[in-house]
């Protein structure tokens, strides 16, 4: 199910056709990260190298020049190396990076100050991520100042920057049969993970034993990392939206807010879920709850082509707006309360972002400073949710301390939406029947 060469291929093609002519594209690899003197952070490639290369090493640069007669798709790759091969794992060398991932030609990084610049040199422009990789950013500049040095001997230095990530962020908003089937994979699995914590939590368990039973399902069916740090939040904790310290001990009548996904092949899941620590929710719980649940089902209603972004976010506002008011916490208007954003005190993020190799993933929210209209094969997450702090002395006492999200992600289809996370129980009913069952 990885995404193959021939895909890349066609990626890098793709991009090439937007580039202008006589133009040249670089985009350099992540770097490697100490964690602790010799140790270091796991490697994560960049996105934008490896949604053009499908190549995981650090140290390593894409060139892309169209029109060049001899091989569009330069990389520059670390070489083999018996010796650093043996202590850190086998390395494709440019010879691989051919052959493998489908590279028309390659050459050692070591070389690249000798050859870049003349890969540079008569092109008019250069695409590139300014300001994304300082160290890299000068030596960019460095290649580009030693052809203007030559000039006067008939050098041809390129006359304009413009900006790579407009026309590749672009590109990567639009997902493709084989991303549809891993983001569909990587839901799956995000999902059981979700249901197996839900069935483990019972009151007395600690918020990291949680997120310890989440980890374990990824890791297990092929996800060895999640997408980003995972949230287990119990009682007041769920107010904190970025909660990580997962390390306190879940009360009895605790709601557990949990927002966790796994990366698989370089693709996200986003899943947030809530739930009672006891199984079974309180009175105020399940009426803040409710409110959320409905705010989130008339959103995803709207998603289809032809809607525009903010769309499901209007519907939320509208919805958890006028629970509030029905549940007396705020007081006046629909329409006033709207327009003066009382909702934000208790809901105060967007109501989803774009998904897919990263989990905030790339993509323009607008064109022309009007609303982006949904096409098929964009992913986002819908996520409302409704968060009273402990210490929100404005409301009554039995509304403070809870804090609810539920959040799934959203494919666009030619006839309307598929919810990716659809496997992960989130009416009332269904929770409390699988915490019933878990705790059997």
């Amino acid at each position: 199910m990885k995404i193959g060469k021939k895909e890349h291929a066609r990626r890098r093609k793709q991009l090439m056709a937007q580039m202008d002519p006589n133009s040249i594209a670089i985009v350099p690899s992540a770097h490697e990260h100490i964690r602790n003197r010799d140790c270091e952070f796991p490697f994560r490639q960049d996105s934008d190298f490896f949604y053009l290369t499908g190549f995981a090493e650090p140290e390593s640069v894409l060139v892309l020049l169209p029109g060049r007669k001899h091989g569009q798709c330069v990389i520059f790759c670390r070489e083999r190396d018996a010796s650093m091969e043996l202590w850190n794992g086998y390395r494709a060398g440019p010879e691989g990076v051919c052959e493998i991932y489908g590279a028309d030609d390659a050459f050692p990084i070591s070389d690249i100050d000798d050859i870049l610049p003349g890969l540079i040199e008569g092109r008019e422009r250069v695409y590139y991520a300014m300001g994304r990789h300082a160290e890299f950013d000068r030596s960019v500049m460095e290649w580009v100042n030693v052809i203007r040095s030559k000039v006067r001997s008939g050098a041809h230095p390129p006359g304009e920057f413009l900006d790579l990530d407009h026309l590749l962020h672009d590109q990567r908003l639009y997902k493709s049969a084989t991303e549809i089937k891993i983001m569909r994979k990587a839901a799956k699995i995000s999902a059981a993970a979700h249901i197996r914590a839900m069935k483990y939590c019972k009151p007395g368990v600690n918020e990291y034993q949680l997120e310890a039973e989440i980890l374990h399902e990824f890791a297990m069916n092929g996800a060895r990392a999640p997408a980003y740090s995972s949230i287990v939040g119990s009682g007041k904790n769920g107010c904190i939206l970025h909660y990580l310290e997962n390390r306190d001990t879940i009360k009895d009548g605790d709601l557990v807010l949990i927002d966790a996904g796994c990366e698989l092949d370089h693709y996200a899941a986003d899943i947030t879920r809530t739930f009672p620590s006891n199984g079974q929710f309180s009175t105020e719980q399940k009426a803040l709850y409710e409110v959320v649940l409905k705010s989130q089902l008339a959103a995803i209603k709207t998603i289809k082509p032809g809607g525009h972004w903010n769309e499901f976010h209007d519907a939320t506002v509208k919805v958890i707006t006028k629970g509030l008011m029905e549940l007396g916490i705020l007081k006046g208007s629909l329409k006033a309360l709207i327009e003066k954003e009382a909702y934000s005190e208790y809901y105060m993020h967007r109501a989803g972002h774009w998904l897919g190799m990263d989990v905030h993933d790339v993509g323009d929210y607008k064109v022309g400073n009007q609303w982006r209209v949904l096409e098929t094969g964009m992913v986002m997450t819908v996520e409302p949710g409704i968060y009273i702090s402990p210490d929100n002395k404005k409301v009554a006492k039995k509304w403070r301390g809870i804090g609810i999200r539920i959040e799934d992600d959203v494919l666009v289809t030619k006839d309307g939406c598929e919810v990716l996370t659809k496997d992960v129980p989130k009416t009332v009913e269904e929770i409390e029947a699988l915490m019933t069952v878990g705790a059997s």
